[in-house]
C-alpha cells in the first residue's frame, strides 16, 4: 500500500469536488465480445465464470485509478488488487467470496473453486471482514439475465471507494457472444476514461 501525496496529486481538485457530494459514484453499462473466451472455456472444460473473472482482475490491475482507495483522510494505492465476488447456492441464497489475485489462471481458479466449496458449505452472507477490505474490487454476476442498466445498493458515504463490477448473462447476436458488464467507481478517484481503459483491457483479454 502506498499513500498518495495529495499536495502533488493531479486528481486533488477532482477528488475534493466529487467527495463533497452525497453520491460521488458514477457508472457505465455496456457489453464486451466474449466469443473467443467462451469457446475456449468450453473446449478446455474450464468454468466460463472463472475465466472472465480472472480476465477482469487482470484488466483491473492494469488501471491504477481502479486500484486507488480512500483510507481515513488518506488516498492510498494498492498493488495488487484482489477479487471479491458473490457465489450462489442451490437454495437460492448467495454469499461473498474472496480470491487472492494471481496472474496465473490455474492458481487463481484453484483458489476460486476452494471459495465456491466453502460458500456451498456455509449459510448466510458469510461476512468474515473480507467485505471491509479495501485491496479488492467487488464483482457480482447475474447469470440468469442480460441487462442494459443496473442499480446497486450503495452506502452513501463519500469514503466508500471500492469499485463494483457486475456481469450479466452472455447472449448471442449476429453469430457472436456478448457479455453485459456494469462498472461503478468513485468519481473522485476515477473518470470515464479509466473505466474505458479497463473495458479495453478486458476486451483484449477476452479476445486472446
Amino acid at each position: 500500500m502506498e499513500i498518495i501525496d495529495q499536495s502533488t496529486w493531479k486528481r486533488k481538485e477532482y477528488f475534493d469536488f466529487f467527495s463533497a457530494m452525497a453520491n460521488p459514484y458514477f457508472g457505465i453499462v455496456t457489453e464486451v465480445d466474449c466469443t473467443a473466451a467462451y469457446l475456449t472455456a468450453k473446449q478446455t472444460g474450464h468454468s466460463f465464470f472463472a475465466s472472465y473473472l480472472h480476465k477482469s482482475m487482470l484488466a483491473v490491475n492494469q488501471v491504477p485509478e481502479l486500484c486507488t482507495r480512500i483510507l481515513g483522510d488518506d488516498v492510498v494505492a494498492f498493488s495488487p488488487i484482489h477479487a471479491g465476488t458473490t457465489i450462489g447456492r442451490v437454495d437460492d441464497t448467495f454469499a461473498f467470496a474472496y480470491v487472492d489475485f494471481s496472474t496465473d489462471f490455474e492458481t487463481f481458479n484453484a483458489a476460486l473453486q476452494h471459495e465456491i466449496v466453502a460458500v456451498q458449505n456455509s449459510t448466510g452472507l458469510r461476512l468474515n471482514d473480507d467485505d471491509k477490505k479495501l485491496d479488492l474490487i467487488r464483482h457480482s454476476t447475474l447469470p440468469w439475465s442480460s441487462f442494459s442498466g443496473l442499480l446497486h445498493p450503495t452506502r452513501l458515504d463519500p469514503r466508500e471507494s471500492v469499485p463494483k463490477i457486475t456481469f450479466g448473462k452472455a447472449f448471442l447476436r449476429g453469430g457472436k457472444r456478448f457479455l453485459p458488464v456494469s462498472v461503478e467507481a468513485h468519481h473522485g478517484l476515477a473518470d470515464g476514461l479509466h473505466i474505458a481503459r479497463y473495458l479495453e483491457a478486458l476486451q483484449a483479454l477476452l479476445a486472446h
